[in-house]
């Protein structure tokens, strides 16, 4: 009698009236009815979403007038009923509480009267935080509060990001404007400069007209205080001059006046002598003497007569000449008599102008000094000038000065830096598909569990006919395998046909979950086989275990530490672990070890069965009357 042969008597045994066979088909359809029914009824909750009535309250009054009036809790009410998330109601705010009260609304949004001010508040420099107010009721529904605080933190960030973005193009725009002035003043610095330039080279002659005139000043000074200490006796010397020059005048016209008689008696000589010599021409004419005697005569005697006439004109000149000279010194004596006259003006002027040259030296002097400091500071000037020019040109290519699209790019990246960009390895897809794994699992340990409210763990009849405890073992296995393997056929298919789950790989995926059933079978079989109705309490501990520590929906990382090395040791965890990366993503190698894991659990299982059986085969009063039958 081979293993085959008692698993074929055994399903015959249950197979047999119509009863039966119904309890079979009930058997095989417990893990489909435990988890297609549950995948089903959750395969895509979020994305049913628009049907949950939600509640919200706009008290909002705005903030500025005219063109800059705006009403932000509008704007957010308004993007919220279009958005289509959920079923909005727009409602007042104690419609809002009545509704979340009584479960009319899962939850209420409400936008107080100065939420719009409180946005706008930073424009003032007196920020305050704008406020929402989240209304939920956990005796509705514990997760509605969870979803509500989801949706609460989405409208902050698209809030945020609104007026952020809206800031912060203020603020870019704020830029453009520094960076026009800035540019002005660069401007204005390079003129500046040039101007500075001009002013330090203008001044620079100045300094050194003012260094000239300090030193021509200084020379005038002294050669006023010399010509005043020489010109100092002036009056009184020009006074005798003019004395001396009328008496001189005096004596030159009375010189002149003798010269002038004198002049006159040689004319009347010359006259007289001219007379002469035509009367002593008439007598040797009339004594008898020819004509070129008398010429002779006459010739001789006008040669005689010849220094009597350079003596005339001598005389004619002089007395000429002493004219002159009396009419000359006249002048000079009325001259000298003005200069008398003037001399004291003209030394009271030289002394004024050497008081003035010295005052001027000294203020020529101080002026040189001043030039002096004045070229430095237009230097320092001029240097501070570049300065401030290059630094407002190096300031000015450090300042943004975007145009409007750049502009309004950059305000949206402030507003919201980080995009997150969903890179997913393997996506599940669905609430549903992201179960799956957990419940297909569960239900494959709860299906193998129940097999056995029917099935007998091990063959009695073989044990007494002396069958190998092995062969036994196998037999008594393997109609729980085989109705196991029914149950995840028919459970895949109506998870991944009618639920509609993506699975990746869908054959491995079957081939795994075939060798869950047949793993979870043989555990629960040695149960049984050991422990007989105890071991039916121990496979309901061993599901409870596997509940809690599988992460089956928190990743096991969050388990309490006390459970953490349940989730090592018991298999439900590996299974979990395989089914998700056959059904998001296709064979991996990490399946290989939850494959090692549960053919290991299934030698085990079956070599604790094998010696359940041999220890049955020594019958007890026990086992033939057990304390505990179910």
């Amino acid at each position: 009698m081979n293993a085959v042969h008692l698993a074929r008597n055994e399903l015959r045994r249950l197979t047999t009236g119509t009863l039966p066979k119904l309890a079979i088909a009930a058997l095989v359809l417990v893990p489909l009815l435990y988890a297609s029914l549950y995948l089903y009824s959750n395969y895509d909750p979020y994305g049913r979403l628009d049907n949950l009535p939600a509640a919200i309250v706009n008290n909002d009054t705005g903030s500025g007038t005219g063109e800059n009036h705006r009403e932000v809790g509008r704007e957010v009410t308004d993007e919220l009923q279009r958005s289509g998330d959920f079923d909005w109601h727009e409602v007042s705010e104690d419609e809002a509480h009545t509704g979340v009260s009584n479960g009319d609304y899962a939850f209420a949004i409400t936008i107080p009267r100065d939420f719009s001010k409180a946005l706008t508040s930073s424009e003032d420099f007196e920020p305050r935080q704008a406020g929402i107010t989240l209304t939920t009721n956990d005796t509705n529904n514990y997760l509605s509060h969870t979803i509500a605080d989801q949706v609460a933190e989405e409208v902050r960030n698209t809030i945020a990001e609104k007026v952020g973005t809206q800031a912060a193009d203020r603020f870019l725009v704020g830029f453009s404007t520094i960076h026009e002035r800035t540019e002005e003043a660069a401007n204005g610095a390079r003129e500046l400069a040039g101007g500075a330039l001009e002013l330090r080279d203008g001044q620079q002659q100045l300094a050194t007209g003012a260094s000239q005139l300090a030193t021509g000043s200084n020379q005038l000074s002294s050669g006023l205080s010399t010509l005043k200490s020489n010109t100092e006796n002036l009056p009184e010397q020009t006074q005798q001059l003019a004395t001396g020059a009328n008496k001189v005048a005096a004596g030159n016209e009375q010189i002149a006046a003798t010269a002038s008689a004198l002049a006159q008696g040689s004319t009347d000589l010359q006259n007289n002598l001219n007379n002469v010599n035509d009367q002593l021409g008439e007598r040797l004419r009339e004594g008898g003497l020819d004509e070129n005697e008398v010429q002779h005569v006459l010739g001789v005697l006008g040669n005689l007569r010849s220094p009597v006439d350079e003596a005339d004109n001598r005389i004619q000149q002089t007395s000429t000449q002493l004219n002159t000279l009396a009419t000359g010194s006249r002048q000079v004596a009325n001259g000298a008599q003005r200069l008398a006259g003037s001399a004291p003006q003209l030394s009271g002027g030289i002394s004024q102008a050497a008081d003035g040259a010295a005052k001027l030296s000294k203020g020529a002097s101080s002026l040189d000094t001043g030039e002096q400091d004045a070229l430095n500071g237009t230097k320092q000037l001029l240097s501070g000038a570049n300065e401030l020019r290059d630094g407002l040109n190096e300031g000015l290519h450090q300042i943004p000065n975007t145009d409007e699209d750049t502009r309004e790019a950059t305000a949206r990246t402030i507003a919201d830096p980080v995009a997150v960009d969903n890179a997913n390895m393997a996506s599940a897809g669905t609430y549903g598909a992201g179960l799956a794994p957990f419940f297909i699992g569960l239900a494959t340990w709860i299906g193998a569990f129940v097999l056995f409210l029917l099935l007998r763990p091990l063959s009695t009849r073989a044990l007494t006919a002396g069958a190998s405890p092995l062969r036994v073992a196998l037999g008594g296995w393997l109609s729980a395998a085989l109705l196991g393997t029914a149950q995840v056929v028919v459970l895949f298919a109506a998870v991944t046909w009618l639920v509609g789950i993506h699975v990746a790989n869908p054959v491995a995926a079957l081939g795994f979950a075939v060798l869950t059933s047949l793993t979870f079978t043989a555990i629960v079989h040695a149960l049984n086989a050991l422990f007989g109705a105890v071991g039916k309490f121990l496979g309901l501990v061993l599901l409870v275990l596997q509940l809690v520590s599988a992460g089956g929906t928190f990743p096991w990382q969050t388990l309490p530490d006390a459970l953490q090395p349940l989730h090592a040791a018991l298999p439900m965890g590996y299974v979990i672990d395989g089914l998700r990366h056959l059904l998001y993503s296709g064979a991996s190698a990490e399946v290989l070890l939850d494959v090692g894991v549960l053919v290991a659990y299934l030698a085990a299982a079956l070599t604790a069965s094998t010696l359940a059986a041999r220890r049955r085969r020594m019958w007890t009063v026990s086992h033939l009357k057990p304390e505990l039958a179910l």
